[in-house]
């Protein structure tokens, strides 16, 4: 049986590593006593799946992981089997079956949506915001490799400014090889230096026939 479980990681885990986030998720499936499958080989682990990497410092709204069951429970009873164990800043919000031959959940991943709050002092960011968008190209580096960054921003809006600070929305890609961060998009936007808070609202996946 594989279960997927839509999530929030929020302040108290906002430093946790992806990889420690992992080691969370199955110690408290563990403690959930819940009939966990288990990976082949010399040093077996449950069979657990994070969709896609939460950057140190972000907060996640709707964060996906699949857990593989040895045999079928219902989705009710798994859900309140681990709301006791999960510690503070891990919540779930939905869980819900998914097919056993379906993709690996990391490749079904293509875009993330973000709200971003940055300290602004910008005099028309709506028109920053319009030139962006209008550029052919954004040429960018990251770890010593140039990238061209504006294919890879999918929107980009404002939804509110004032008191020196601005809300933006962004759906960004996020496939394997063509991920772009929100981070970039501030220092395009010429914030790169400003004081920002990233919120990733959701991932949006694929269709799987």
């Amino acid at each position: 049986m594989r279960l997927r479980l839509t999530f929030s990681k929020n302040e108290p885990l906002i430093y946790t590593s992806h990889l420690d986030l992992a080691r969370i998720w199955e110690r408290s499936l563990r403690r959930a006593g819940v009939p966990l499958a288990y990976s082949q080989g010399f040093n077996p682990r449950p069979k657990l799946q994070l969709a896609a990497a939460l950057p140190l410092g972000h907060v996640g709204e709707a964060e996906l992981l699949d857990v593989w069951l040895e045999r079928p429970m219902s989705v009710e009873a798994f859900a309140k089997a681990l709301v006791p164990v999960l510690p503070a800043g891990l919540a779930v919000g939905e869980v819900r079956q998914v097919a056993l031959e379906e993709p690996a959940l990391p490749t079904q991943v293509v875009s993330a949506e973000y709200q971003v709050v940055v300290e602004s002092s910008l005099p028309d960011l709506d028109t920053c915001i319009d030139g962006i968008l209008a550029e052919p190209e954004l040429l960018q580096e990251w770890r010593g490799k140039p990238y061209d960054l504006r294919p890879l921003i999918e929107r980009l809006w404002l939804e509110r400014e004032g008191d020196g600070e601005a809300l933006l929305g962004m759906q960004l890609a996020a496939r394997a090889g063509a991920t772009a961060r929100p981070e970039a998009v501030l220092e395009a936007l010429g914030l790169g230096k400003a004081f920002a808070r990233y919120h990733r609202r959701c991932l949006l996946t694929a269709a799987v026939d």
